[in-house]
């Protein structure tokens, strides 16, 4: 005992990672050692666990490299050590995926699953299936199916697992495995039920009316494990959202009911799945009253739990949560500050606006104490307070920029800059206030792409206050101190000023002419176009380049480019093709134990490396828009086929992505038959060679545009044609034969002045930019519309025009303001008044574009 503790004290003294410093060379070299006789188990392991850390550090080993160290850790089957053959299934996972010829030891792990050993079999299960690929899986078929049913739980928590990650590669052999791993979800341990039902649901997820029967089966038999109730709960609710009628409602009687249940896990989950179905604050009551005892538990997991569920809960039902407001007071004094954080912030989400400095007091006393994640739950909170209580901005404003002056990370700090921006976007009296304090803190901010973001806000807003000259210095100043990236953007910022403000040109002129003296290329170049473009007083010129930037997706535009090289056209770049980079949507705070952060990429960019597969695409020029997709066909047939339309500047591609629903054919030769308006032409078709059953594929077909904007306009009739080959899914093999030719009818589809426009709502010059139109053709009509209700009518005109919902504004006489640009780079504003009469719904609209037959053409997809 005395030894064991000099060796703990000596590990106190040393600290630090013993693995840090290791060198890969030194290591596979030790890894020679594998090769003596006899072994020593415990060198052995120690070896294998630091090729373990270097791989799951990241370290790039080569294909001969991980060869090598993998053959040679087989060399330690001959060692009957069971930790040290633990390390060695551990490695060959590991390695398998990086070496070659891995198939070899195949046979030594086939013996280890099925040998007497229980303490090898789950890890040689597991170590077995990552190796063998999908051609080999039937060999092993009977093993696995044995070690389902296995009575070891270890042994069939492990095949089961291992199904499950092979459901991904060889789903139609796995399937094969159901009826044993339905055996497993009524066993008596908790992690083998939990693991079959996973294998069950995993073998049923594309086909909905299993899943169904499947929910409907379990909901009302009693299950033991407390994980596989709580995978149930979540199947019923997904069944719930899929289909929110009355054929759900069983379903919620099981979620409600699961509630009472004697886990606390059970109960959180069915709470948590209440908290994310219900709608009014009624429906959530009995799911509150659980998360409400959870705040009043022993346990601080229950505690953080309950109080992290409510506070997500108060961005959508602030009502639902208030009658937990003394048990959230109790928790205020929580000795887990992540608790008390929580419980604050929920409070003052739904609290009144008196109590507001004394629960910001009380944060402030613990603010310094808590993690970065936590902070930022406090920060989202102030967020949402300065919305809905806007009068207190000023001290919320100087609480954010306290936190602001606080150490941290950059999340932590976006998300007070984020909360400082929004306040200063949403409140017009909080305008100074907040970008004074952004002011400050660019003086000392350490991240650049934050500073660069605080610039291009002080250069969009600045120039609108009351003494836009008290921002230049502090602007200016991050020319002569900040980096590359920064005086660039600090440039781009004091042009805005020179731009929108006339009385501070001069100035602003000696200032761009010191920057033109930069060290660097980029800011350089920037001073001297900005001057250049101020020197003009031209104000269109200043409003395109300066004021109003078309900004393009820079991916899409990358890839246009490079397309265009390749092309060799002779005609110059438009970089208004180009479909601009979208801004990114606010969305409500999920409540979720998990917050998933989804990458924001545009439809275009999704499709792009898609539509690379068609041969010339490169030719038809830069992508102008991507149309998202709509069925055509209903949703419970047995070929479901969606389109998307792909615009370019004088072609259409016609993307049918087809799924093949029925688990007993294959489709060939597939193709679609279109019955174009008169004036298009087919240039290209490109056919799906194979669908097989629920592996989606697309069917492509180029369109060339009439040379008349007019003749766009049409409705197209579509035919799914191809060979049907019957197929076998118990075995895997299809007939023989040559298959028989058929055919499935596709609805009608139209091409509408909406796929052609890239639109946006009215910008802040609207007025000024409709009044430069003012010479540009322009063609006028009054409408009676068929709508009752001039919301509707408002709505339906956007639809037609593809304009946003956000372009209408106005109460009795609703107005629509937005415009675009057409494909063919040609600009187009419209301006549309809509009003009751006695005669119904009458709108007046106006077009306005430098082309008159586009001016026409929009009056046309009206009327």
């Amino acid at each position: 005992m005395s030894s064991f503790k000099r060796d703990k004290k000596e590990e106190e003294d040393t600290g630090g990672n013993p693995y840090q410093n290791l060198d890969k060379t030194i290591i596979l070299q030790e890894a020679r050692y594998f090769n003596e006789t006899p072994v020593n188990p415990r060198k052995c392991s120690h070896i294998l666990s630091k090729i373990l850390y270097l791989l799951n550090q990241g370290e790039k080993l080569t294909t001969q490299e991980a060869t090598d160290a993998f053959f040679a850790t087989t060399k330690l089957f001959q060692s009957k050590d069971v930790m040290l053959r633990r390390m060695v299934y551990l490695c060959i996972k590991e390695l398998s995926k990086l070496a070659q010829d891995v198939i070899i030891v195949t046979s030594s792990l086939t013996k280890d699953m099925t040998g007497k050993e229980d303490l090898y079999r789950a890890a040689a299960i597991r170590a077995l299936c990552s190796i063998t690929d999908s051609t080999m899986l039937q060999a092993i078929e009977r093993y696995m199916k044995q070690a389902i049913v296995d009575k070891n739980p270890a042994v069939s928590s492990a095949a089961l697992v291992s199904a499950l990650h092979l459901s991904s590669t060889a789903p139609d052999l796995v399937k094969r495995w159901a009826n044993e791993a339905q055996e497993g979800i009524n066993s008596d341990n908790a992690m083998v039920s939990y693991h079959a039902l996973g294998l069950v649901a995993a073998t049923r997820r594309n086909d909905k009316l299993s899943t169904v029967k499947l929910v409907t089966r379990l909901a009302k038999s009693p299950i033991k494990s407390p994980y596989a109730l709580c995978l149930l709960i979540r199947l019923a609710a997904q069944l719930v959202e899929e289909d929110d009628s009355d054929a759900s409602q069983p379903y919620m009687e099981f979620i409600e009911c699961c509630l009472r249940h004697k886990y606390e896990m059970v109960n959180y989950e069915a709470a948590h799945a209440i908290v994310n179905l219900r709608k009014t604050d009624r429906d959530l009551a009995p799911a509150v009253s659980v998360l409400q005892l959870f705040c009043g538990s022993s346990k601080a997991s229950l505690r953080l739990a309950g109080a992290r569920t409510l506070a997500r809960l108060t961005a959508k039902h602030p009502t639902a949560v208030a009658a937990c407001t003394v048990d959230l007071e109790n928790l205020i004094s929580d000795p887990n500050r992540s608790v008390a954080t929580l419980a604050v912030t929920t409070l003052l989400a739904t609290g009144a606006e008196s109590s507001i400095d004394r629960l910001m007091k009380q944060i402030s006393s613990f603010v310094s104490e808590i993690s970065d994640e936590f902070k930022i739950v406090v920060v989202k909170a102030i967020r949402r307070l300065c919305t809905k209580f806007p009068r207190k901005h000023q001290s919320l404003a100087a609480f954010l920029a306290g936190m602001l002056r606080d150490e941290g990370g950059l999340e932590y700090k976006a998300a007070i800059a984020d909360a400082i921006i929004a306040l200063v976007e949403e409140n017009p009296d909080a305008k100074e206030t907040g970008l004074a304090h952004l002011c400050e803190f660019i003086e000392d901010c350490e991240h650049t792409t934050l500073a660069v973001r605080i610039l291009h806000l002080l250069g969009r807003e600045g120039p609108k206050s009351r003494q836009p000259s008290r921002y230049i210095r502090f602007i200016y100043n991050r020319v002569i101190l900040e980096s590359g990236p920064v005086r660039a953007a600090a440039v781009s910022a004091v042009a805005q000023f020179g731009a929108q403000r006339p009385e501070l040109l001069p100035n602003i002129k000696v200032l761009l002419s010191r920057c033109e003296l930069d060290d660097e290329d980029e800011v350089r170049d920037r001073a001297i176009l900005y001057n250049a473009i101020l020197e003009t007083g031209d104000p269109n010129l200043i409003n395109d380049y300066i004021v109003n930037i078309h900004k393009p997706n820079p991916v899409l535009l990358e890839r246009a480019l490079r397309d265009h090289i390749e092309a060799k056209l002779e005609e110059p770049f438009d970089i208004m093709a180009i479909p601009t980079e979208e801004e990114k949507q606010t969305k409500e705070d999920i409540v979720e134990v998990e917050v998933r952060k989804p990458v924001q990429v545009s439809i275009e960019e999704i499709y792009a490396e898609q539509l690379a597969k068609i041969p010339g695409i490169e030719r038809l020029g830069p992508l102008f828009k991507t149309v998202p997709h709509f069925d055509l066909t209903e949703a419970e047939t047995e070929y479901r086929v969606r389109l998307l339309k792909h615009i370019y500047a004088r072609h259409v591609v016609l993307q049918f992505e087809c799924t093949n629903t029925l688990n007993d054919q294959i489709l060939e030769q597939v193709h679609v038959r279109l019955e174009p308006p008169q004036d298009y032409e087919i240039k290209t078709i490109v056919p799906c060679q194979k669908l097989v059953y629920d592996k989606p594929d697309s069917v492509y077909l180029v369109l060339e545009y009439p040379s008349a904007y007019f003749d766009s306009l049409g409705t197209f009739g579509a035919t799914l044609e191809f060979v049907v080959r019957d197929y076998d899914p118990n075995t895997g093999v299809a007939d023989a034969g040559d298959g028989y030719a058929d055919s499935y009818p596709l609805e009608e589809f139209e091409m509408g002045c909406s796929d052609q426009l890239r639109a946006k709502a009215g910008i802040d010059d609207w007025e000024q930019a409709w009044e430069r139109a003012e010479r540009a053709s322009e063609a006028t009509d009054t409408f009676v519309l068929p709508q009752h209700d001039i919301n509707e009518a408002a709505k339906a005109v956007c639809d037609h025009l593809g304009l946003p919902k956000n372009a209408i504004s106005g109460d009795a006489v609703k107005e629509i303001r937005g415009g675009g640009i057409f494909r063919g780079g040609a600009p187009v504003l419209v301006r549309a008044r809509i009003a009751s009469s006695s005669a119904g719904v009458t709108m007046k609209l106006v077009a306005r574009s430098p082309r008159e037959d586009l001016a026409q053409l929009l009056l046309a997809a009206v009327g």
